[in-house]
């Protein structure tokens, strides 16, 4: 299995399902990186004055948010730090929705959810519920100090996290201007027939393998070629990993059994409120080059 990228747990009522984060994704594009034609070192990002042009000190640095054109509010680190959520370790399941209620435009990053340590039986449990009862876990999880909404859904045998935009970052389809030719549109029986006969000649199954990124292939190729003829050079560089941490297991039936038990006595858990939007963190330093492979 792929590293785990975080460790925790699903809670839902008072059951814990002990589980790993799994990238769903990996990117496969090309990674141009500056290096000094002179010396093949690794050339990084500045942080310059955009009034004077000068180079800007780290201690010189301060955080600000525009409140007004030209006007900014500082905030210093410990008040930055202050607004982080408090990181539970945790996927704290607030609701289930039906799935097709989630627009496709607030759906953003795929993760997949692996059973981690003695977890396996409640997380096939969860999986099927969500199966047979065709819904998705609303829930909200802290990663890196920001705090993501995010639904849980089934996916053959496993589950994956899907990570989705707030709705405040979703803007709404009343800023396309689209006329009446569009949402009320004057289609003839024989345009639609044709269109519809074109798109079921076109027709086939889904095969990722044939959809390639051509642009990626086509720059490798030429990496590889100026390898073979010897033309590399090298970069030094250093790489760094992350501890994570992991959730103990409870006890599957009696969690159940008591969350089934204090439902009639406990009002529905108020919708969580959209957090304050954390301040914007600074551009990073460009990453070194790493030594480069034929």
């Amino acid at each position: 299995m792929a590293r785990a990228i975080w460790k925790g747990a699903i809670s839902f009522g008072l059951v814990h399902i002990p589980v790993a984060l799994v990238s769903a994704t990996s990117s496969q594009g090309v990674d141009f990186d500056w290096l000094d034609q002179r010396t093949m070192d690794p050339v990084g990002y500045k942080r310059v004055n955009k009034v004077t042009g000068k180079e800007v000190t780290k201690e010189h640095i301060v955080k600000g948010v525009a409140y007004e054109k030209g006007r900014y509010v500082l905030l210093s680190e410990e008040e930055i730090r202050s607004a982080h959520p408090l990181s539970t370790q945790t996927i704290d399941i607030f609701a289930f929705v039906d799935s097709q209620q989630i627009p496709l435009q607030n759906i953003d990053t795929p993760y997949f959810l692996a059973p981690d340590k003695r977890g396996g039986k409640v997380y096939a449990l969860l999986r099927e519920t969500l199966e047979s009862t065709s819904k998705v876990a609303l829930a909200l999880v802290v990663l890196h100090t920001r705090q993501h909404l995010a639904a849980l859904m089934p996916l053959e045998s496993a589950l994956v996290l899907v990570m989705l935009r707030w709705p405040a970052e979703v803007r709404s389809l009343d800023e396309l201007t689209l006329g009446p030719e569009v949402t009320h549109p004057d289609l003839a029986k024989g345009e639609r027939e044709m269109a519809k006969r074109l798109v079921e000649d076109m027709s086939t199954d889904w095969q990722p393998e044939e959809y390639r990124d051509s642009f990626t292939e086509k720059i490798m190729a030429l990496v590889e070629k100026k390898a073979q003829a010897g033309r590399i050079e090298d970069v030094e560089s250093g790489t760094g990993e992350e501890q994570r941490k992991s959730a103990d297991v409870i006890d599957l039936t009696e969690m159940l059994k008591r969350s089934l038990g204090g439902k009639s006595r406990n009002k529905a858990p108020a919708r969580p409120d959209k957090p304050a939007k954390a301040a914007d963190k600074p551009a990073a330093a460009k990453k070194a080059t790493k030594r480069t492979r034929a």
